[in-house]
C-alpha cells in the first residue's frame, strides 16, 4: 500500500489533530467567553445598537447574496453560452475585480460618487446647483460595492457548471421546443444550481468577514462592533461574545453551502462544450458587450484609473521613509505567514493522502473550515485565550522567576498574529497542494519504496519536486491573502508592525482618499497575481 511508503502512521495522525486543534482554539473560546457577561455592556448594547446591528447584516447579506447571484450568473451565461463581440477577452477579464480589496473599492466609490466628488459636481454644473444624485453613502453603495467585488465567486463557479453541460442537453431542450430563455430557465440554471449556491456561500461568508468598506461607509455590522466594543469598552470578552454572534450568521452560511453542493448533482456523462452555442447578432450583440463593459469599468477599470489620478496628483510625498516601513512590515508578515501557513497544510494534504482513514480525513476538513472564520472572529477568539494564558500562567510564573512587572508574552506578540493568519488561510493553501498530490500516480512513491527509500527520501526524491507548482502557487495565495487582511492584522498587529491595509485604514478613517491611494495600487497590483492564476487555471477547462 501507498502509505507503507511512510513507516510512522501516528505522526501523519497527530500532525492533523493538531491543526484541527489549532482551529478548535477560538471556536472553544468564544463558547467558553459565556461564563460571565458585563451587564453593563450588553444593556447598552441592546438598548442601542443590536437591533440595528442584526437588521443592518441581515439587510447587508440578503442584498450582496442576490446581487451575487443576479450578476455572476448573468455574466456567467453570456460569456459561456453566447458569442458577441469581446467575449473571449470578457471571459477572463471579468475575474480582474478579484485584485481589488473590498475597503478599497468602497473609498474609491464613495471619492467618486460623494456629494462633493467629480461626478456630482460636474452633474450640478450641467443641470444646476439643485440638483442631487442618489447617496453613495446608504445602505444600498455598500450594497454595490459588495457585490461588484464579490460577484466574480458566481461568475467563475457558474461559468465552470455552464462550460461542463454538453451541447446535447441543450439541442434536447430545443428539439423539445424550448426557447434560449426557457432552456436557461429549465435545463441550464437547474443544474449549475450547486456551484451557483457555493459561490453565493462563499459571497456571504465574504460578507459577513468584511470589517473596511462597512467602516470606510460608517455602516455599523457586527464586525464594526465587535471592533468597538474592544477598543471602545476596553471589553475583550463582550467582543469575544458578539463575535460568536457573528460565527452563527457563518455557520448558516457554511450548512447551505453543503446543501448546495450535495442537494442536486447531475451526471456529467456528457463531454464539455468547445465554444459558445448562441451567436448573437445585432442590437443582442452589442448590448452584452455594453453590459460586460459597464460591469468591469465599474468593478475595476475606474477605480484603478481613480486610484492612479489620486498617486499622481498627491505627488511624490508619500514614497519616504514611512511608506518603505510599511512595504518591509508587510512583505515580512506575508512571506512569514505563506511559509508557515504552506509547510503546515503540505503536511496536512499528505497525511490524508497517506493516512486515509476516516478520522484522519475529518480531522483535515475541521483545519480547513479556519477560513470560514472572519478575521475579526479569529482575532479576539486568540486574543482571549492568550490573555488567559499570559494572565493565569506567564505573568505568574515570570513574577516567580524574579521578574520585576512583568508584560504579557503572548498577547499582542507577533506569533499570535501569524496564528491567526495560519488558521485562516490553511484552506487557501490546500487547494492547490490538493491538484497537485492528485496528479502524483501511487505507482510513483510505491516503486521508490521497492528500491530501498525511507519516507523522507520519498517526500525529498518523490513528492517535494513534483509539488513544487502547487507549493509557489499555494504560497502566494496565501502571501497576497495575508497582504489584504484587514480585521485581524488590525485587532492583533504588534506595536511597529502597521501593514498596508492598516496604512489604508487609517488614512480612510481620516478621509483623506488621495494619500490612501499609494498603498492601495500596491495591494491592487499585489492582488492581480493571483487572478492571474485563478485565469491560468480557468483557461485549462475545456469550453
Amino acid at each position: 500500500m501507498l502509505h507503507r511508503s511512510i513507516p510512522d502512521k501516528r505522526r501523519w495522525r497527530l500532525v492533523a489533530y493538531a491543526a484541527a486543534a489549532l482551529v478548535l482554539l477560538p471556536l472553544l473560546v468564544l463558547a467558553l467567553s459565556w461564563n460571565s457577561l458585563d451587564m453593563s455592556i450588553w444593556t447598552h448594547l441592546l438598548q442601542t445598537q443590536m437591533a440595528r446591528l442584526l437588521r443592518n447584516t441581515l439587510v447587508l447579506t440578503l442584498g450582496v447574496v442576490s446581487g451575487v447571484v443576479l450578476l455572476g450568473v448573468s455574466l456567467a451565461w453570456l460569456t459561456s453560452m453566447c458569442e458577441f463581440p469581446g467575449r473571449r477577452w470578457f471571459d477572463w477579464a471579468l475575474m480582474l475585480p478579484f485584485a481589488i480589496p473590498a475597503y478599497v473599492l468602497a473609498f474609491v466609490m464613495i471619492g467618486l460618487l460623494d456629494f462633493a466628488g467629480p461626478l456630482q459636481t460636474l452633474l450640478r454644473g450641467w443641470l444646476g446647483s439643485d440638483f442631487r444624485m442618489w447617496s453613495i453613502r446608504s445602505t444600498g453603495g455598500v450594497i454595490m460595492v459588495l457585490v461588484l467585488v464579490f460577484y466574480p465567486y458566481v461568475y467563475m463557479l457558474a461559468r465552470g457548471a455552464f462550460l461542463a453541460q454538453g451541447r446535447g442537453l441543450m439541442d434536447a431542450a430545443r428539439v423539445l421546443g424550448h426557447t434560449p430563455w426557457q432552456a436557461f430557465w429549465r435545463v441550464a440554471l437547474p443544474m449549475a444550481r450547486p456551484a451557483v449556491g457555493a459561490g453565493a456561500a462563499l459571497a456571504i461568508m465574504e460578507t459577513l468577514a468584511d470589517f473596511g468598506a462597512v467602516s470606510v461607509f460608517n455602516y455599523d455590522t457586527f464586525t464594526t462592533a465587535i471592533y468597538k466594543t474592544w477598543y471602545g469598552f476596553f471589553s475583550l470578552q463582550t467582543a469575544t461574545q458578539l463575535a460568536s454572534l457573528l460565527l452563527l450568521f457563518v455557520l448558516v452560511a457554511l450548512y447551505a453551502e453543503r446543501r448546495a453542493q450535495g442537494s442536486k448533482r447531475f451526471p456529467g456523462a456528457e463531454r464539455p462544450r468547445q465554444g459558445a452555442l448562441y451567436r448573437l447578432r445585432g442590437t443582442r450583440a452589442w448590448f452584452a458587450f455594453g453590459f460586460c463593459l459597464l460591469v468591469l469599468s465599474v468593478a475595476f477599470i475606474i477605480p484603478v484609473l481613480q486610484l492612479l489620478y489620486w498617486l499622481i496628483s498627491s505627488g511624490k510625498s508619500d514614497f519616504d521613509s514611512r511608506y518603505w516601513g510599511l512595504i518591509r512590515s508587510t512583505l515580512l508578515l506575508g512571506s512569514i505567514a505563506a511559509l508557515a501557513t504552506v509547510t503546515v497544510a503540505l503536511l496536512l494534504v499528505l497525511a490524508r493522502r497517506l493516512q486515509p482513514l476516516r478520522r484522519v480525513r475529518s480531522a483535515v476538513a475541521l483545519a480547513n473550515l479556519g477560513y470560514a472564520l472572519p478575521g475579526s472572529v479569529l482575532a479576539v477568539g486568540i486574543m482571549f485565550a492568550f490573555s488567559f494564558a499570559d494572565n493565569q500562567l506567564i505573568i505568574p510564573l515570570r513574577t516567580w522567576l524574579g521578574a520585576e512587572n512583568p508584560a504579557p508574552l503572548l498577547l499582542g506578540s507577533l506569533f499570535a498574529l501569524l496564528l491567526a493568519y495560519l488558521i485562516r488561510f490553511m484552506a487557501v493553501a490546500s487547494g492547490p497542494l490538493d491538484t497537485s498530490l492528485a496528479r502524483i500516480r501511487p505507482a510513483l512513491p510505491e516503486a521508490a519504496h521497492s528500491l530501498g527509500h525511507t519516507g523522507l527520501s520519498v517526500l525529498w526524491r518523490i513528492y517535494l519536486p513534483l509539488l513544487l507548482p502547487g507549493i509557489f502557487s499555494a504560497a502566494l495565495l496565501v502571501f497576497v491573502d495575508v497582504l489584504k487582511e484587514m480585521p485581524a492584522t488590525l485587532l492583533m498587529r504588534p506595536f511597529g508592525w502597521d501593514t498596508l491595509a492598516v496604512r489604508i485604514y487609517g488614512l480612510t478613517a481620516e478621509g483623506d482618499w488621495p494619500r490612501a491611494a499609494l498603498p492601495a495600487l500596491s495591494l491592487v497590483l499585489a492582488g492581480l497575481l493571483p487572478v492571474i492564476i485563478l485565469v491560468r487555471r480557468s483557461a485549462q477547462r475545456p469550453g
